[in-house]
């Protein structure tokens, strides 16, 4: 062979072996084995010259040297870790904690470049038990039908007592509390069902149902509670005699609650006619879901003890404590009107309230432990909520607006036919499958034991993001049927609601640019949690072995990422390992390819920015949306498998994965466009997009194929929409829609009749409810035919027509302003039973400055 032939094949020998064994992570000893043997045989067959050998050997003998653990440690890692401890970025004790709350789940192997798709594979599809799915079946289908939302959000702005009493009732307020206390006991997937068939019916209903099986004083009370606050309050909780909310967020701090200015001080004073030690509170709260109806009041606030009355420390940071809306100096009762969505919300005060220490949850020794309660609850919580009160919302939309475009005529044609109402469509079916996949998927893992914190993240921003654009899309498709508000308006109250949805629980715009890969970024990595550690461990010899393991780990990491990518990206990941052999195995290679990716440019990202990519949002955000879009995208499949892999869901599932790579595929790009570092951004270009960036978005004709699957009743079209109230009967838009659907289907031939009798001048009429008449007499239809089409046409007519009213009709009546209450509302909801404990004297001991009341009060409530 010519030399320039043996140089090629040396050189392909050296580069395809150092790209296997990089693609593989084969460990540092073996990939020096393997090295060793390959340059021996290029010494003794190469016929290079010997300056170029003796390079490459010197360099073998560094590796060799790598392989000596004790030298490597105290010649290189000892030094590296003295520089690494001076560039660590400063960290607070919340972040801290919000780092080291929940667990890492499939969100870690992500983040790993090379998942491991048997894990995710391997959880259980979740299911209702018997007695989970006679609830649903049962009393949550009843309060669906006991549900007025006009009603609720106009006249009464308030859910009637008679809904207040069945929630008491049937428990909706206990669905998480354990049967020995009275509770309900559910597991996590069917809290989330419940949540998403109320939300397809009344955002106020699931707003109330979902916050005390959220974040509240029940779950506290479970995970850090004594046994003697458990036994106090629980039963109540659980049989309604006890309401409760949660206070975090004030004027002064939102979406930075470590910013808290509510204060406790230790302090000594009289309770009971006995002087103990306590704690002196000063708070104002806003936002507050279910303050004015509450009883017992979750209070986050920063305890200080100037005294050192219980220890030698002045701030012991932030705590919670669980207060009785009845002692004195507790203010609240009024109410905010958020987007005029009627759940009962309002701020809540307090000046001077003295209370026991072991009002503190947990008792004293939970002192300054308030924030890691509410992060570690919040990698759970979060993922259940308003995640399934996105997709009980959006799965309504969906089943609504696939229905109207059906029966709605426009240019004679149902509208649904028409490319652009068709988009819309897709997306309203397409956003709906990846927010049910999600809420599903991620319920059944928190099921399984896991507490994944920043996939609650993700759902919450994706879901509500995802929830708003299905509301857009369908009061688009509606037009002026969703923007007239009145009975007939089903769209109206949801859409107005989902910017709440958007900015409670951690704005969005927060979560997305500093949450979701801010936390991620530490906590899901497999060796930068394990380096920060190492370096803040104060014993240096174990310090230094740990590092060196975390530190040469991450190296190898770094390396297999950077060829992974790259022949990943080069081979559009055609030979990647999958575990099912389906028709989604593309999409399985598509998550592993930008999995490898991300990953690597999360190394660079870190490595060229340090500390400071915290303070580079954008950069962070668009690092967050691509691991968002794995996750989503892995969801999917997951859910795919989870409900029988059924063919007649392939175009939504396709739309979605494609739709969600696409998405990272442009956050990525985005991302190496501002890198600052742009030789670096080079590099990384050069691994990730080696041939450009190929994956495209989901062609027309999926969105037709979904078209159709969303506008015709069917097997698909009802399990995209399963958990919805679509029970057919008067008050139910969803029911009366679908039979108009149905009806549609069946009279399509008698219709497509009577535009053959136009086209023939058999029947001259343009408008349905003549020509029926026309074609009557004219014997293209019998008697029978047309009969059933006048009740298509007279449901259909009653379906499109919006309200209207005389003015007077829509002046509220005027009324006194509420009174603010310092020890409740001023009227119980009624049907409440009095709370089964021991209420303090009712002295006020706190003024309130408030506008006069008016002689005749009204309810606070």
């Amino acid at each position: 062979m010519s030399s320039l032939a043996v140089s090629l094949f040396w050189l392909l020998l050296f580069v395809g072996g150092g790209l296997f064994l990089a693609y593989q992570r084969v460990d540092l000893r073996t990939s020096t084995i393997a090295a060793g043997a390959g340059l021996l045989a290029y010494t003794l067959f190469g016929g290079w010259s010997w300056w170029w050998l003796l390079i490459l050997w010197v360099a073998f003998g560094a590796i060799v040297a790598l392989n000596m653990i004790e030298l490597r440690r105290e010649k290189l890692t000892k030094p590296l870790l003295a520089v690494y401890k001076t560039m660590l970025p400063s960290m607070s004790d919340t972040e801290r904690e919000a780092l080291e709350a929940g667990n890492v789940w499939w969100d870690g192997e992500l983040f790993s470049g090379m998942p491991n798709w048997d894990r995710l594979m391997s959880y259980p599809a979740p299911q209702l038990s018997e007695e989970e799915q006679a609830f649903v079946d049962g009393p949550c289908e009843e309060l669906c039908r006991m549900i007025d939302e006009w009603q609720i959000g106009h006249e009464l702005a308030d859910m009637p007592k008679p809904v207040w009493d069945y929630m008491i009732e049937k428990k909706f307020f206990a669905m998480i509390i354990p049967k020995q206390y009275g509770g309900l006991e559910f597991s996590a997937y069917a809290n989330a069902v419940v949540i998403q068939k109320l939300a397809s019916r009344s955002a106020t209903a699931s707003s109330t149902v979902g916050v005390p099986n959220s974040l509240g004083p029940a779950e506290l009370l479970l995970h850090y509670g004594t046994d003697e606050q458990k036994q106090r309050y629980l039963p109540g909780l659980a049989d309604g005699s006890e309401i409760p909310c949660f206070a975090l967020t004030s004027p002064q701090a939102g979406s930075d609650a470590a910013a808290l200015i509510d204060s406790g001080v230790i302090c000594k004073g009289q309770w009971e006619g006995k002087t103990i030690t306590g704690i002196r509170l000063n708070w104002d709260k806003r936002y507050i879901t279910l303050a004015p109806v509450a009883t017992v009041l979750g209070l986050a606030f920063k305890l200080y003890d100037p005294d050192h009355l219980i220890g030698e420390q002045d701030e012991y940071g932030i705590t919670a404590a669980l207060i009785p809306t009845s002692t004195p100096g507790v203010v609240h009762g009024r109410r905010h009107y958020p987007l005029t969505v009627a759940f009962q919300n309002g701020p809540t005060s307090g000046k001077d309230v003295f209370v026991p220490l072991d009002y503190i949850i947990g008792g004293p020794e939970m002192a300054g432990k308030g924030w890691k309660m509410l992060v570690e609850l919040l990698s759970v919580g979060r993922a259940i909520t308003l995640p399934s009160s996105a997709a009980g919302g959006g799965q309504a939309a969906a089943y609504a607006t696939g229905a109207y475009a059906r029966i709605r005529k426009q240019f004679k044609l149902p509208i649904a036919k028409f490319e652009g109402v068709g988009e819309a469509l897709t997306r309203i079916a397409g956003h709906s499958y990846i927010m049910n996949a999600a809420v599903a998927v991620t319920s059944g893992a928190i099921d399984q034991g896991e507490k994944p914190a920043v996939p609650s993240a993700i759902l919450k921003y994706h879901c509500t993001e995802l929830g708003r654009s299905v509301g857009n899309d369908a009061m688009d498709v509606h037009g002026g049927k969703a923007i007239m508000m009145g009975p007939k308006n089903y769209l109206g109250r949801g859409y107005m609601a989902a910017p709440i949805a958007i900015t409670v629980e951690g704005a969005n715009i927060l979560t997305r640019s500093l949450i979701i890969y801010g936390q991620g970024a530490v906590r899901c990595h497999p060796f930068v949690l394990r380096e920060l550690q190492a370096a803040a461990d104060e014993d240096e010899d174990r310090s230094l072995i740990e590092f060196d393991d975390a530190l040469f780990g991450h190296i190898g990491y770094a390396i297999s990422n950077m060829a992974r990518s790259f022949v990943l990206a080069l081979t559009h990941a055609k030979f990647s390992n999958v575990p099912l052999n389906t028709p989604t195995r593309r999409y399985y290679q598509n998550i592993n390819r930008y999995s490898a990716a991300f990953a690597l440019a999360s190394d660079f990202a870190m490595l060229s920015l340090g500390g400071g990519l915290k303070k580079r949002e954008l950069l962070s955000a668009r690092l967050g949306d691509v691991l968002s879009s794995m996750y989503l995208a892995s969801c999917v499949l997951k859910h795919f498998e989870n409900q029988g892999r059924r063919a007649t869901d392939l175009p939504l599932v396709e739309w979605a994965i494609r739709t969600l790579m696409y998405r990272a595929q442009e956050s990525l790009h985005a991302f190496l466009r501002n890198l600052p570092n742009r030789w670096v951004a080079t590099l990384l270009r050069v691994c990730i997009f080696p041939r450009g960036r190929t994956y495209s978005a989901p062609c027309d004709d999926i969105g037709t194929n979904i078209v159709e699957l969303i506008t015709t009743s069917g097997e698909a079209r009802e399990r995209l929409c399963e958990h919805t109230y679509k029970t057919l009967e008067p008050g139910n838009p969803l029911g009366l829609l679908q039979e108009a659907l149905v009806l549609a289907e069946t009279n399509a031939p008698l219709e497509k009749r009577l535009r053959q009798a136009l086209k023939e001048g058999l029947i001259k009429s343009e408008y349905l409810g003549e020509q029926i008449d026309e074609a009557r007499k004219a014997e293209v239809i019998n008697a029978q035919e047309a009969s059933a089409l006048r009740e298509y046409h007279d449901k259909v007519e009653a379906l499109l027509a919006v309200d209207d009213f005389a003015p007077q009709e829509l002046a509220r009546q005027a009324t006194a302003p509420a009174p603010t209450t310092e020890s409740g509302p001023s009227e119980p909801k009624p049907g409440r039973k009095a709370a089964k404990r021991k209420a303090a004297p009712r002295t006020k001991t706190a003024k309130k400055k408030t506008r006069k009341k008016s002689p005749s009060k009204k309810k606070a409530t």
